[in-house]
């Protein structure tokens, strides 16, 4: 059974819902209560890139307004650079389901860490602290200092000897990307004090965890994942208190990392199944992670205490001869879709971090990503047996003109 939500304030629909709701409930409307009375059942894709205003002198009191704090514009939208009444009822919606005042929508993940990182530097603090592993590429822009930032790698314990005066963040991910490890967060944002404290909930979704509920100041999504759920939409968002939500928003106008009207659209509707999509594909991850766990032709593997729809396995012969070998699953990155995905991450997502780094995270040579989707876990098991080649012990199969000789 659900539980219900706090009553986080989104001023898209603070009028109509009076009390606490369900996650799935909120999955399906939040972000969309204003519909009915507006005579509609669908969202409307609003795709202006300008608006129409006669009156300039009032347009300039709100462009002064949103220089100040960032604050979303009442009333008609000026430019879509500033925001768009699409993707605002996306931002609702992942606000209402994280239980944050608010949520700020990019086009990618890494645009939305990026405007973070912007964010915390543009007021001195360039020093990060992270655990890894994370995602390739967010490790990538930390470590490489792409952004002026600087960045200090700890373990979990370390945490707190790691930070200094010039600290703006401090970001885990987890479960992790691709190890699936997972800290305790409420120990994590106990060791950072007043120093924000970044999730990266990608792989959880609010469905297994809502980070601000252990004290977190941001989460961060890849929207690309399970929040749009079909392979189709790419975006980012952080879910965040206002405050810091006015900031993100001042640096997407800036840079121009705006979510396309359409995406925020798929992404409106991709929320109203998350719920469902998460539980039926954590249920087969779990299926298939048990037998490949007693499977002599893998190592070991990893599935996180929450749950979920991801699986990592370590074999024992070649893992590019499984990635060859699928059928039914489909050899590619990314994650979080209908569809279940696998890939060698020491290849791909994690190919852009050092191959020391990357083993000391645990991201070794022989590692598989397996991002599970909605099909019969007895396919997807057959094809993974199949891809896995033969037991040990198991007599190679001879070519029928081999075993007639």
């Amino acid at each position: 059974m659900d539980t219900p939500l706090d009553s986080a304030s989104t001023p898209a629909y603070d009028d109509v819902r009076t009390a606490p709701r369900a996650l799935a409930t909120e999955a399906v409307h939040a972000g969309r209560d204003d519909l009915a009375r507006q005579g509609l059942h669908a969202p409307p894709i609003d795709l202006s890139t300008t608006y129409p205003s006669y009156d300039s002198r009032a347009e300039a009191a709100r462009i002064d307004a949103f220089a100040t704090d960032g604050a979303e514009l009442d009333g008609t939208p000026v430019y879509g650079r500033l925001g768009n009444p699409t993707v605002a009822r996306f931002e609702t919606a992942l606000a209402r389901l994280e239980g944050t005042e608010s949520a700020v929508a990019f086009a990618s993940g890494m645009a939305a860490l990026s405007a973070v990182l912007l964010v915390r530097s543009a007021m001195g603090l360039r020093h990060v602290v992270a655990v890894r592993p994370l995602y390739g590429c967010s490790d990538h822009l930390l470590t490489a200092g792409l952004l002026g930032t600087e960045v200090t790698w700890t373990d979990p314990a370390g945490i707190t000897d790691a930070l200094r005066p010039d600290t703006g963040l401090v970001m885990v991910e987890t479960p992790a990307n691709p190890t699936l490890a997972e800290v305790d967060l409420r120990a994590v944002a106990h060791a950072c004090g007043s120093v924000p404290l970044l999730v990266d909930n990608t792989f959880a979704t609010p469905v297994l965890q809502r980070p601000t509920e252990q004290g977190a100041r941001l989460v961060l999504h890849s929207a690309t994942k399970y929040l749009g759920g079909h392979g189709d939409v790419m975006a980012g968002v952080v879910a965040c208190d206002e405050e810091l939500a006015g900031r993100l928003r001042q640096v997407r106008f800036a840079t121009g990392g705006v979510l396309h009207p359409l995406a925020g659209y798929l992404l409106l509707r991709g929320l109203s199944t998350l719920p469902v999509r998460v539980r039926a594909a954590s249920a087969t991850a779990a299926d298939l992670a048990a037998r490949l766990a007693a499977d002599p032709r893998v190592e070991r593997v990893h599935y996180p205490s929450i749950g979920g729809a991801m699986v990592s396995f370590e074999v024992h012969g070649d893992p590019h001869a499984v990635i060859g070998g699928v059928g039914l699953i489909t050899p590619a990155v990314s994650l979080g879709s209908v569809d279940t995905l696998i890939q060698h991450p020491a290849s791909i997502s994690h190919r852009i971090v050092d191959a020391d780094d990357r083993r000391g995270a645990g991201v070794g040579d022989r590692l598989l990503r397996m991002s599970v989707g909605l099909e019969d876990v007895e396919d997807l098991w057959a094809d993974l047996d199949r891809a896995l080649g033969a037991r040990p012990g198991q007599p190679q199969v001879k070519g029928l003109h081999q075993a007639m000789s």
